[in-house]
């Protein structure tokens, strides 16, 4: 079951243990999942926040 994320700043603390980015565009709104070794987060936010998060993350980001 996902867990979901109610700050940047935590969603910024799990970034480097990810090892998928899936970022799902609906409008103006984005959802991001956040997979790690363990369990899978999601974050909504915009869409514009979608590039500033996830820049310099080695993790690949697949967008759907």
């Amino acid at each position: 079951m996902p867990r979901e994320i109610r700050s940047k700043e935590e969603f910024q603390k799990l970034l480097p243990s990810a090892t998928e980015i899936r970022v799902v565009r609906s409008g103006d709104n984005a959802k991001v999942k956040l997979r790690t070794r363990d369990r899978l987060y999601t974050y909504r936010t915009t869409g514009a926040d979608v590039e500033v998060l996830t820049k310099g993350t080695k993790a690949p980001v697949v967008e759907f």
